[in-house]
């Protein structure tokens, strides 16, 4: 039981990584490059694509219980091999930038796509919060909590 629930923490912050994946945001607004890269990662989540994800992130990445940017590739592959039919639809996304190379963004993802397993066929509905930071003109997720929405 204990390794299932694990594996529902690493799989929401898989699906909290590639909901934020874009390319050359630069030359967008803050607030629309950031939305671009929420929805670049669930590109990458609906492309079964870990390296996709794992490029998204800023090299210190941190995720619930520690999970690094190592650990979002692993998990990634892990649930990408595991489950078929992964899927992850994006609710609103609210943005709040913090000064120009820092921002916020808050939406709740359904993940679907499971067996019956920690990710239900019917799938599971988060609360995620992202934090984002420009690096060399991207945006890249360096933070992201989630938990199942109630």
């Amino acid at each position: 039981m204990r390794q299932f629930h694990w594996h529902r923490r690493l799989f929401a912050a898989l699906v909290a990584a590639s909901l934020l994946l874009a390319g050359g945001c630069a030359k967008q607004a803050p607030e629309a490059a950031v939305r671009a890269q929420v929805q670049a990662l669930q590109g990458a989540i609906d492309a079964r694509d870990p390296g996709a994800v794992h490029a998204l992130l800023a090299d210190d990445f941190i995720g619930n219980d520690g999970l690094d940017k190592r650990g979002a590739r692993q998990l990634a592959a892990g649930v990408f091999l595991r489950y078929r039919d992964v899927g992850a639809r994006l609710g609103p996304v609210e943005v709040e930038l913090r000064g120009d190379a820092d921002a916020i963004a808050r939406f709740t993802v359904l993940a679907t796509g499971g067996s019956g397993g920690f990710l239900p066929e019917r799938g599971q509905v988060y609360a995620v919060q992202t934090g984002w930071r420009r690096v060399d003109g991207e945006w890249r997720l360096r933070s992201a909590q989630w938990q199942a929405a109630r």
